[in-house]
């Protein structure tokens, strides 16, 4: 097995992990999000997107094989690009947005690479 391909999957299972934890513990996306739950629908919320959605994706490769990769690689890719603009149109440029955009294109490159 080569370097691209374990890291590949260590970003899919990366991707799960994160899933679980806004599954299992909702209010800990507080710290990686700036997002917070405010009563049981914006928890719903979090469980499902975060959750639910990073999971799905995550898992997607091991089900579906290589071409899921692409699709966890572009979806990375695109959140980096929307990120990238709300940095300068919200004015958010505190360090944990930038390094969530380093994070999001390190997985982007490396998932879409063949």
């Amino acid at each position: 097995m080569d370097i691209l391909t374990i890291l590949k999957i260590i970003f899919a299972i990366a991707t799960v992990a994160t899933g679980l934890l806004a599954l299992i513990k909702p209010t800990a996306v507080y710290g990686f999000t700036g997002i917070k739950a405010e009563g049981a629908r914006g928890i719903s919320e979090i469980r499902a997107i975060f959750g639910g959605l990073f999971i799905a994706l995550g898992v997607a490769p091991f089900i579906f094989g290589e071409t899921a990769y692409l699709v966890l690689g572009l979806g990375y890719l695109v959140i980096a690009v929307v990120r990238l603009a709300s940095i300068f149109i919200d004015r958010s440029r505190d360090s944990s947005n930038w390094i969530s955009l380093g994070i999001e294109i390190l997985f982007g490159v490396i998932l879409i690479l063949r």
